[in-house]
């Protein structure tokens, strides 16, 4: 989110006039007509302590001076991309001491084009040659795999081969590069053969005899003759040092072609097999079970949570990239004054909480027009006025009664649910920000950027970041739903315990009700309530900062939720703080005045329905839920993420 406002901020922002006078000669003269890359060299960005090797942004194929002087620009911006600034805080590396180099290079567009190491991490006595055809931008970023050859340090010789998947091909396009069909030909053949790796390794050992040290180098071949595009010194590998991060933070770049194949694993593959395990276990009796049993059962359950945990972060997050790669071409694009205007061309009325809040919304309204309905719901005395919305309830119920006021208030009892709706009536509708007009012109304004064969791709990737908008949401829901049936056989354990061994079983973890479910004479520790330190009279911050979600001012009165249970007491036109918003607490998003988390981001689950519903969203607010306290009067800014804070009555 940050990275995105600092490359809003350098693409809005004119060069200083004394730069741009002392490059702009210098870039007419040296590369007028000249189709050229534009690299990204940060000084210090590749050591023998640290890469930077493909974190920054490099620019291939570009044409014309002032297309030049706007790629330098973007290449500074890319000192500050996500990955790159994640990275280096993990480095403990200063970011404001950092800087960005800018290289200049005529493009050489060779036939086929690779990398080689001098020294293989994994055995220094081997060399590594990786190599693809076409240009090389399509092994630096993922997109083309490589053959890779492994060769004998000392002689040369090849000792493996392992040949790549090839059917893709990056090219020079008309304004940059485009991914090709490789003929079939090529694709039966390594892009390189006995001869021209010889060369490749005899260019290994020179740069290495230059600089003193083993070397990456990037090369190509133009008309059967090499050509070093650039070389740098390999990090250090013993195994001993060795924890190189960077593919991880590099998996933060995932390219469009990536994006497009894991959509389509999640939405065909994943999702699936979530939503069968969560049905498969809310049709386990759970009552009927032994205590050996049941143990044996929320063990089960929770190595299938475990595991889809694992997928949402390895699978799921990686998906939002999309909304940031969309992001990125349309702040390059349109170069709009507010670095977040893309996000409205993302909603999307099928996620499934805004369907969700759309049947409430639709029962809160029937008891909002009939004022006889509703006097008869709130004395308890309902003589069947209205069949429809009591069957709209139970589908209701049936759908989403598991996320929406935890399991048993919901199938045990009709009543927590209609006082909430009775709530819910009291308050104005809150509107999907959808407004047509608007978006049509922000699409108008967003593909008239591009023309021709561009236009098909600008399309293709707004509706991928459209997908991973739903899905950014959607994952939440899903998830939820398996962590709800694990939590039910948690919550049976517990009932049981503290029925038969009188134990209070309340803040038990899953592995005590394990543990005590299955040896009898295992007594559970209990745990020491955690007691601030006594401090005299407490200072309480009147202000807090975070970063801006959801534009707007909202006013009201906070509600903490600490637990589920604390969503019962939620009341229109209240401030809701928490830790983050869980699927469990969509439902009373329309009911608020704004959102206050402690947890960053413009993706995470509840900014995304605060957009939907154009209400002011502050994340990121440290300590947000012990700062701030129910009662307390909020001003919620999400325009400049902040929050202030008069304390209320409650909280005094």
């Amino acid at each position: 989110d940050t990275s995105l406002r600092i490359r809003s901020m350098f693409l809005n922002t004119p060069m200083p006039i004394e730069l741009h006078g002392a490059l702009i000669g210098p870039v007419k003269s040296t590369f007028e007509g000249e189709a050229v890359v534009v690299r990204s060299s940060a000084p210090g960005e590749d050591s023998f302590k640290t890469s930077f090797a493909g974190l920054h942004d490099s620019y291939v194929n570009i044409k014309g001076t002032e297309a030049i002087m706007e790629h330098i620009k973007l290449v500074w911006a890319s000192l500050w991309s996500d990955r790159a600034l994640v990275y280096r805080q993990e480095l403990g590396l200063d970011v404001e001491k950092t800087a960005m180099a800018v290289v200049i290079q005529k493009i050489v567009a060779g036939e086929v084009s690779g990398v080689v190491f001098g020294k293989n991490p994994n055995d220094p006595s081997q060399a590594v040659v990786e190599a693809v055809y076409g240009l090389n931008q399509g092994l630096v970023d993922g997109t083309v795999e490589p053959d890779r050859w492994l060769l004998d340090k000392k002689t040369g010789l090849i000792r493996s081969h392992n040949p790549a998947q090839r059917d893709t091909v990056v090219v020079p396009a008309m304004d940059g590069v485009r991914l090709e069909t490789l003929s079939v030909g090529e694709q039966r053949l390594p892009p390189l053969d006995q001869e021209k790796i010889a060369q490749v390794f005899d260019l290994c050992i020179k740069a290495e005899k230059l600089f003193g040290d083993p070397q990456d180098v990037e090369w190509t071949f133009k008309d059967n003759t090499i050509f070093v595009l650039q070389s740098r010194p390999i990090t250090t590998t013993s195994s001993a040092e060795s924890d190189d991060m960077r593919p991880w933070y590099l998996s933060l770049h995932r390219s469009f072609e990536n994006l497009k194949a894991l959509r389509k694993k999640i939405e065909n593959q994943l999702i699936p097999e979530m939503v069968e395990d969560a049905e498969t276990l809310s049709k386990v009796n759970l009552g009927s079970l032994s205590e050996w049993q049941l143990a044996e059962e929320i063990e089960r359950r929770s190595a299938i949570y475990e595991r889809w945990v694992a997928a949402y972060w390895d699978e799921f997050i990686p998906m939002a990239h999309g909304i940031r790669l969309f992001g990125q071409v349309y702040n390059d694009a349109v170069r709009p004054a507010d670095p977040y205007e893309f996000m409205k061309l993302l909603g999307d009325n099928e996620m499934i909480s805004v369907k969700r809040n759309r049947m409430l919304e639709d029962m809160a309204s029937t008891i909002r027009s009939d004022n006889q309905f509703a006097a008869a719901l709130r004395a308890g005395k309902d003589p069947g006025l209205n069949e429809g919305f009591h069957k709209a309830l139970d589908d209701f119920i049936d759908e989403f009664g598991d996320l929406s006021c935890g399991t048993e208030q919901c199938t045990q009892g009709r009543d927590t649910m209609i006082n909430f709706l009775l709530e819910m009536a009291t308050r104005e509708p809150a509107k999907a920000s959808a407004r047509p007009r608007e978006l049509e012109a922000l699409r108008h304004q967003f593909f008239s950027r591009f023309e021709g064969d561009r236009r098909a791709f600008a399309t293709e990737l707004l509706e991928l970041g459209r997908a991973s908008y739903r899905l950014r949401d959607d994952d939440n829901i899903y998830l939820g739903r398996v962590k709800v049936q694990m939590d039910r056989g948690v919550d049976e354990g517990k009932i049981r315990i503290q029925k038969q061994r009188n134990i209070d079983s309340y803040a038990l973890s899953a592995e005590d009700v394990i543990r005590v479910l299955k040896d009898v004479n295992y007594i559970p520790e209990e745990a020491e309530p955690v007691k601030k330190e006594e401090t005299g009279v407490e200072v309480r911050a009147r202000q807090l900062v975070g970063q801006p979600a959801g534009p707007g001012i909202g006013k009201g009165k906070a509600r903490v939720i600490a637990h589920s249970s604390d969503l019962m007491s939620f009341r229109a036109g209240e401030v809701l703080v928490c830790d983050a918003v869980d699927p469990s607490m969509t439902f009373v998003v329309p009911l608020s005045a704004g959102i206050v988390e402690r947890r960053g981001g413009m993706l995470i689950h509840g900014a995304i329905i605060a957009r939907e519903y154009g209400l002011p969203c502050v994340t990121g607010v440290p300590e947000a839920t012990e700062r701030i306290r129910t009662g307390d009067e909020l001003t919620v800014d999400g325009y400049l993420g902040i929050v202030v804070i008069r304390a209320g009555e409650a909280s005094a």
